[in-house]
């Protein structure tokens, strides 16, 4: 009987974890994540659901990708009518308004350095095994960049800053359509409501948790992007705001999800709490629920110190080297010079230092008089005295 009743216990247990962390997709394309433990996503590359419910886009491996679907395709537009036609564009008829908001972190072990970031995108496809790692952010190739045939709109947080896709800077959030080159980018902060607005900086690569609210107005055509500190309510005001009409760019049916990639820097990007919803706001996250990010803490080695330590080292040793140098050199100048009889007969010649020390610096009381070769001093040298 009390193992019957643990047994029961345990599964309800999991069920109430379960029911906390995700929510299916209902009719009008909604859904929330609160936390990830237990939830049906669509996983590929290096990504996975920790054991604490946090979705980890990437385990600082180098050059990697990473994708998380959610699982089901979501309808962006009413369907076609009957005789219509029905291709992927809809037919004339507008992507619906959609709203997004998420909650995410990066950790990197050390501080403004990072990988190449994350991105939310949505995509006609969830097979995008052909997309490049690192700069590409396993979403684009060299072939596929800026192809109008991909159908993919990208919102990213870019932390390294590439001067081959115009980057801003190191710390920015980009708006994308079908290429890795930004429509428009912003560098990260958000409008404080509680300072008369005033624009405040954040970076993205800060080891704490961040908000992100992404909205499309089916009418206006506008994408707002908005960010802001976990503890902070939806600002009035959003980073930035795009005009783009995403009905010459999504297809009929997409799914949402998220990707990262991997560059030299050890990083870590997770996702704690994701919401969607298609004609409304996405649901509003409980951060009281979300998990808890680790612990990161210095490492005692480093890539960075693989390579600076031995440049370090060796730029040390050459200074060295150099001072060394020159002390010789300078010894060897102002030595005295000893000719072959010298050996044999003994030295006929002094230093210039000895003679300036033993006539306390040719003063005049040791002059004894100036000829055609010169003027003669006596003086004592140190030797004999």
């Amino acid at each position: 009987m009390n193992n019957t009743m643990s047994l029961l216990l345990l599964l309800l247990g999991l069920s109430i974890l379960a029911m906390n962390s995700t929510a299916a997709t209902t009719d009008n394309g909604q859904f929330i994540y609160t936390g990830f433990a237990g939830a049906n996503l669509t996983l590929d590359g290096v990504a996975t659901v920790t054991p604490a419910g946090l979705l980890q886009l990437t385990n600082g491996t180098s050059a990697l990708k990473a994708h998380a679907f959610h699982p089901d395709p979501l309808h962006f537009r009413d369907l076609p009518v009957a005789g219509g036609g029905g291709s992927g564009n809809g037919n004339g008829n507008d992507v619906h308004s959609f709203s997004v908001s998420f909650v995410f972190a990066i950790l990197s072990i050390y501080p403004n350095l990072s990988s190449h970031g994350m991105a939310f995108f949505v995509s006609p496809t969830k097979n995008l095994s052909a997309a490049a790692p690192r700069s590409y952010l396993g979403l684009f190739s060299n072939k596929t960049d800026g192809d109008v045939a991909n159908h993919i709109f990208v919102v990213e947080l870019d932390t390294i800053q590439n001067t081959d896709f115009m980057d801003i800077n190191n710390n920015h959030v980009g708006v994308d359509i079908n290429s890795i080159r930004s429509v428009r980018s912003y560098p990260t902060g958000y409008y404080d409501d509680g300072d008369n607005g005033n624009l405040k900086n954040l970076t993205l690569n800060s080891h704490e948790p961040m908000r992100i609210w992404i909205d499309y107005d089916q009418e206006t055509t506008r994408i707002d992007v908005t960010v802001a500190p976990l503890e902070i309510s939806k600002p009035k005001r959003p980073l930035g705001s795009v005009i783009y009409n995403l009905s010459t760019v999504l297809t009929d049916s997409a799914y949402v999800g998220f990707s990262s990639s991997s560059g030299d820097i050890d990083s870590q990007y997770y996702v704690l709490g994701w919401s969607f919803a298609i004609n409304g706001a996405a649901p509003a996250i409980d951060i009281s629920k979300l998990p808890k990010l680790p612990r990161e803490g210095p490492k005692s080695s480093s890539k960075v110190m693989e390579i600076t330590l031995p440049i370090a080292t060796a730029m040390f040793v050459l200074v060295i080297g150099v001072i060394v140098l020159h002390l010789l050199r300078r010894q060897l100048r102002y030595a005295e010079l000893r000719e072959d009889w010298e050996v044999e007969f003994g030295p006929h010649r002094f230093s210039y230092k000895d003679l300036f020390d033993a006539t306390q610096g040719f003063k005049n009381k040791y002059l004894l008089g100036s000829g055609g070769f010169g003027s003669v001093y006596r003086g004592v040298l140190k030797s004999s005295r």
